[in-house]
């Protein structure tokens, strides 16, 4: 199945075969030690869908003949950090730029428009593109429930303060 020249696209999945697969581990720490338990079912979701576009884009460059080159990039090391640390999951979100929902600049407007990519990758892209699309509305419901969670409770503290 190996292709006889080397694919143009095949930095594109290797930079989600490796960020993919670096997600997961911090969706998962930050599940563990959210007390939400709302929270931790999406971020159990989140996470496992992660895992396994790391796993599908990495066997998709082995058909292809060649095999993912892990980053440098520490960015995984400090999400984790962050994930598994006792911050609020208010301030996990925001640390790690999540809950926005739908960004004005997609990212993934641009992955189609090398015409070479063959239809095997194109359904894994098109796939992953949309359960990508689907976990950020999803992290974002999240963040707004916590966030109006958050503001209801001030606004008792507040009141309560107010009254006394």
């Amino acid at each position: 199945m190996a292709t006889k020249t080397k694919p143009t696209y095949l930095g594109l999945l290797n930079a989600i075969a490796v960020g993919e697969a670096s997600a997961e581990p911090f969706f998962l720490a930050w599940a563990d030690t959210t007390k939400d338990k709302r929270l931790a079912t999406t971020l159990r979701f989140v996470a496992m869908r992660e895992g396994e576009h790391g796993k599908a884009f990495a066997k998709r460059m082995l058909e292809l003949g060649y095999e993912v080159r892990p980053s440098n990039s520490d960015f995984a090391a400090k999400a984790l950090e962050t994930a598994a640390s006792d911050k609020s999951d208010l301030q996990k979100f925001r640390a790690l730029k999540l809950g926005n929902g739908s960004p004005k600049i997609d990212v993934f407007d641009s992955m189609f428009n090398d015409k070479t990519i063959d239809p095997i990758t194109g359904a894994l892209l098109g796939r992953y593109i949309a359960e990508e699309r689907d976990s950020t509305r999803l992290l974002a419901a999240e963040f707004d429930r916590l966030l109006a969670k958050d503001r209801a409770k001030k606004a008792r503290a507040a009141a309560r303060t107010t009254k006394a």
